[in-house]
């Protein structure tokens, strides 16, 4: 926990302010540091004693819900001071950037206008579904890849597979657009394939493989229901016009895009176990380094896609409130559960004294930024990133010694 601590506040944390400089929210950074510290004092001290007990369970579950708790009400004050009920205008609308990838030159622009008018239809006509459908489930846009690079096209290649599974399991719903996105065969088909998605990633497929009453599989009850709804939403719907309950597929969107990363994540930290097991690694370095980073990739990814998309903000929050709560709710639920099982106390077993090293780096990580954002005005620009970076760099490399005994400090 305390290596994918160290990691997300300073790689990941350092890597938006290199991509994209940007001024923070002053009052959620503070407020977000300060929590984390605290967080991390509390685990000092069960790290301290050696040992979690139910009370310890509860204060990390309860710090957590006072976290939310502040960060309700402060929003609330703050919208209401300022009046700005549910508008989004002033300081708190994140920039918006073009993706790199997406942007044009002015040549390349009239070359994209000229090939809207080649592919442009001489008459009117409606599509029809399965041309929709085809279209929709299609990763490949021809006018882009006539005028894009070879390099862009070799890539393109390798994640065409990807995409098109993507676009086959997870709908996306987008305001920007007049219809919101709204693709009536694909979307059907979204029913049945979400669900089946969900069943068969949860747990590591753990539910793919049960069966109801040893008979029945729970995927085929998945495939069944999937079909009945896709089949009511077919035949009361149209293809141009998106029905009322479109929105429960952002939801449904968002569900499927969240199994999908546990399910890559989970798979990458086991490719790195079986690195540690080949090489000898101990679990002391392979939390700090594989499990580390392992752990991190889903918010490495979501992160700097938020960033390179034009919301920093919401990206460097994220770093701090989503390690916030796996510190709070993961050590605190999976040590309740523990308690309340029967086992009275967790009794911690420190692996050397890499652990407190673990621990002081992360605290002192927070410390650095506590001081040095406010003291550039809160304004995070590419400097600020290097320094992160240079930390964790010190971080590990003094981390690595120690485990391999070449630096021998006091044990405590």
């Amino acid at each position: 926990m305390p290596g994918a601590g160290v990691f997300v506040t300073t790689v990941v944390a350092g890597g938006i302010a290199l991509l994209k400089p940007f001024t923070v929210a002053s009052r959620p950074f503070l407020r977000d540091t300060v929590f984390y510290m605290v967080a991390v004092f509390l685990t000092f001290t069960m790290l301290y004693f050696r040992r979690i007990t139910l009370a310890g369970a509860l204060s990390y579950l309860g710090l957590y819900i006072f976290y939310v708790l502040t960060v309700v009400i402060c929003t609330w004050i703050h919208r209401r001071q300022r009046g700005e009920g549910l508008s989004t205008a002033g300081s708190g609308q994140p920039e918006h950037v073009s993706d790199p990838e997406d942007e044009e030159s002015p040549s390349s622009s009239i070359h994209s206008r000229e090939y809207e008018e080649e592919y442009r239809p001489l008459l009117p006509s409606e599509e029809g579904t399965l041309q929709i459908l085809t279209k929709s489930v299609n990763p490949l846009d021809r006018r882009k890849w006539r005028r894009k690079s070879c390099y862009w096209r070799f890539l393109k290649v390798f994640k065409m597979p990807v995409e098109f599974v993507m676009l086959l399991t997870v709908p996306v719903v987008d305001p920007d657009q007049e219809d919101h996105n709204w693709k009536r065969p694909l979307n059907c088909l979204h029913l049945i394939t979400s669900p089946l998605v969900c069943i068969l990633t949860l747990k590591s497929g753990a539910y793919g493989l049960y069966k109801i009453q040893g008979v029945f599989p729970v995927w085929g009850l998945g495939l069944l229901i999937g079909a009945f709804l896709a089949a009511i939403v077919f035949c009361t719907t149209k293809n141009e016009e998106p029905p009322k309950y479109h929105c429960v597929f952002t939801f449904l969107g968002f569900l499927v895009s969240a199994l999908w990363i546990n399910t890559v994540a989970t798979e990458v930290v086991n490719v790195l176990r079986t690195l540690g097991v080949v090489f000898q690694l101990s679990n002391t370095v392979l939390g700090l380094t594989l499990l580390a980073w392992g752990n991190s990739i889903g918010d490495t990814f979501s992160d700097l896609t938020m960033a390179r998309h034009g919301y920093p903000r919401m990206a460097f929050s994220a770093c701090f409130g989503g390690i916030i709560f796996n510190m709070l709710v993961g050590v605190g639920l999976g040590c309740l559960l523990q308690t309340t099982s029967g086992q009275l106390v967790v009794k911690l077993e420190l692996d050397g004294l890499l652990v407190w090293i673990l621990a002081g780096a992360l605290g002192l990580s927070l410390v650095f930024s506590f001081i040095l954002v406010p003291a550039q005005c809160f304004q995070l620009g590419r400097g600020y990133g290097v320094c992160l970076l240079l930390y964790y760099l010190a971080f590990l490399t003094v981390a690595l010694l120690t485990e391999f005994k070449v630096i021998r400090l006091t044990t405590l």
